[in-house]
């Protein structure tokens, strides 16, 4: 197959090129001085037909193997939702409790323990325990519980 293909284009090749020569040698032809005879006329170069069997098309390749694509089931494709934190009671939390949250140190845990009972969460912010932005990043993992 490769073989009839590559004579195919080579015979195709060689008549372009025969028929471009013969164009060329037309069109270059010296024309007659003024008063000479004309000279005859010469038979033009014409390529033998070039006749091919017809060529197949080569084979398609199949695609490659790949391994399967695993999907997760619906409910696992749904936006994951951050896990739940712990929820501190400001009431009752103990101080290595409170130092664990973000902002929390020592100095404040123990300012947290000395202002209590609160009434709310936001009563860190009003009693001055806390900055505001530091409690804005706290607020959903505090509670203040009150005894029954």
């Amino acid at each position: 197959m490769f073989t009839q293909m590559f004579t195919r284009r080579s015979l195709t090749a060689i008549a372009l090129t025969a028929s471009l020569a013969a164009s060329l040698a037309g069109a270059n032809a010296q024309t007659p001085a003024p008063g000479a005879a004309p000279a005859a006329p010469k038979p033009a170069v014409t390529s033998p037909a070039v006749t091919a069997p017809p060529v197949a098309a080569p084979a398609v390749k199949p695609p490659a193997v790949t391994a399967p694509t695993i999907t997760a089931p619906a409910s696992e494709t749904r936006a994951m939702k951050p896990a739940v934190q712990p929820v501190v009671d400001i009431n009752t939390a103990d101080k290595a409790t409170l130092e664990k949250l973000k902002g929390i140190g020592p100095a404040r845990a123990d300012a947290i323990i000395k202002g209590r009972p609160y009434k709310g969460k936001d009563e860190l912010v009003e009693k001055k325990i806390l900055p505001q932005s530091v409690y804005d990043g706290l607020k959903d993992e505090l509670v203040a519980r009150q005894k029954n």
